[in-house]
């Protein structure tokens, strides 16, 4: 009696899981950005992101932006405008901890090395930034898909329906550097994602409109060389064209911030990078 209680009880549950006009429920169907962020229940996960490094950085050209989203609310961002009028985007994604100063050093990076391109680092922590892992865990617990959709569609509009735009993200950022690219739709040109979850529903990967570079490290436990072997399957099956470059380092290979860092895979990630951005912000 109690197996046929729970039977039900399940049977029940799921039928619940769909909402009235947006299918099954992320409880039941998580999507790829929810997947990462369920990593975070995992304490080795947690642990696997050591602090940062204390670092401050202070831009003399950026500055903080605010722009409409479509659920009536405002998001905030950072911004670094061409020297010359053009149409060419890039949005940054930051990782784990928030758009923090290391993510505006590095947007700034980037900026100063693809020559004539707008960069805007969006925030999808709407404010909140920490060096606390443990507080990270919890920030990134606590995204909202509807809401980091509707700040990336914000951005989108800031730049203007004649943007061309190209993303790049780390980590968290990483994940949501694709899931940018899958909202910007014929408008993308560009998708860079570091070691972030990817999109494994091929339906929408049929959607994209470019080219992605993946930059993966192959001890990373959470977005292992399985999971990035099955992004490739399943690019393949969508007709779309990955080019996977996996280092022999640990997941945040790429932040000089943090203990992970790997100079050598890095410094090779961020050429490739540049490579495969330039072309495509011209």
């Amino acid at each position: 009696m109690k197996k046929l209680l729970l039977l039900i009880a399940v049977i029940l549950t799921g039928s619940m899981a769909y909402s009235q006009n947006k299918g099954p429920v992320a409880c039941c169907y998580p999507t790829a950005t929810q997947r990462f962020a369920m990593l975070a229940n995992n304490p080795k996960f947690v642990k696997a992101h050591p602090n940062p490094l204390p670092f401050r950085f202070q831009s003399a050209i950026a500055k903080a932006i605010t722009y409409k989203t479509p659920d009536g609310k405002t998001a905030v961002a950072y911004e670094l405008k061409a020297k010359k009028t053009t149409n060419n985007y890039l949005l940054v994604v930051h990782e784990y901890f928030g758009l923090n100063d290391y993510i505006k050093q590095v947007s700034e990076k980037l900026y100063n090395d693809l020559g004539n391109v707008n960069v805007i680092a969006l925030d999808l922590y709407d404010g909140k930034v920490t060096a606390d892992r443990n507080e990270a865990a919890k920030l990134m617990q606590s995204v909202k898909e509807d809401r980091a959709q509707a700040i990336v569609k914000g951005a989108i509009a800031y730049a203007g329906s004649k943007a061309r735009i190209a993303t790049i993200g780390w980590c968290f950022g990483g994940g949501w550097s694709l899931q940018t690219t899958l909202l910007a739709g014929k408008q993308a040109v560009g998708c860079v994602m570091y070691y972030g979850m990817p999109e494994q529903d091929v339906d929408k990967l049929k959607t994209l409109n470019t080219d992605v570079l993946g930059l993966f490290g192959n001890k990373d436990q959470w977005i292992n060389p399985k999971v990035v072997a099955t992004f490739e399957e399943n690019m393949k099956k969508a007709g779309k064209k990955l080019t996977v470059y996996s280092y022999d380092a640990d997941h945040a290979f790429a932040n000089p911030s943090g203990p992970n860092y790997n100079s050598t895979a890095g410094k090779d990630a961020y050429a490739h990078t540049l490579a495969f951005l330039k072309p495509r912000l011209k």
